[in-house]
């Protein structure tokens, strides 16, 4: 292990930014000297073995009224821009695609995948007008490959729109409870989601607490 690592996202070096003191799960995370991301030491990732048994153990169930309360800006967002005559993807949608279920139940056409638990890699190489990925791109232990594929995947006028929990100077990292699941890989900042956005071409970025809006 080295102090520093290079990022993930943008290829810069990284700068050893905390180090967990627990016997058991303990782990290192830098921070890039040029996007700002915190990322989760190579030596520490979990294999994929590992995660899906973690995803299994989120009992989530798309009839549960709080789950899709927790959803429901990212449902918003697609009914305020979009109708039911464009295509979505739900991106990781993981064991219960709660998104999906809403918006099929107002008969939006979208379809799911993840590595997991909707194995359906054709559906990469389409083209969509609206992809969404609710708690998916913490996850991400190669986020450069992984946004490219997203980017690629939208059409012109296209919308990502993704939650997750944005790192703040005013958070206190050692208690913060996101980091403690061990899936949680990567973590942004507003600086490193602007980044995303010269990056990969993307016309305009919203931020709206958690949600985050990459729009084409």
């Amino acid at each position: 292990m080295t102090e520093n690592q290079i990022c993930p996202l943008c290829a810069s070096t990284s700068t050893l930014f905390f180090v967990t003191k627990k016997r058991t799960n303990k782990r290192r995370y830098h921070l890039c000297e040029n996007c700002n991301a915190i990322f989760m030491d190579k030596d520490f990732l979990p294999d994929r073995a590992a995660e899906k048994v973690r995803y299994q153990e989120h009992l989530n169930d798309v009839n549960d009224l709080r789950y899709q309360q927790f959803v429901n800006p990212i449902v918003e967002k697609v009914f305020t821009h979009f109708s039911k005559d464009h295509a979505g993807l739900d991106f990781g949608a993981g064991t219960a695609p709660v998104i999906s279920k809403l918006l099929a139940d107002k008969a939006y056409q979208i379809v799911q995948y993840d590595p997991f638990f909707h194995y359906a890699p054709q559906l990469l190489y389409g083209h969509y007008d609206y992809i969404v990925s609710c708690e998916v791109i913490e996850h991400f232990h190669a986020p450069a490959k992984e946004f490219q594929i997203l980017k690629n995947m939208l059409k012109p006028g296209g919308k990502l729109i993704c939650m997750t929990n944005i790192y703040k100077q005013s958070i206190d990292f050692k208690s913060w409870y996101y980091k403690d699941d061990p899936t949680h890989v990567f973590f942004y900042q507003q600086d490193t989601l602007a980044y995303i956005k010269e990056r990969y071409g993307f016309s305009d970025l919203s931020i709206e607490h958690n949600l985050i809006v990459f729009s084409f």
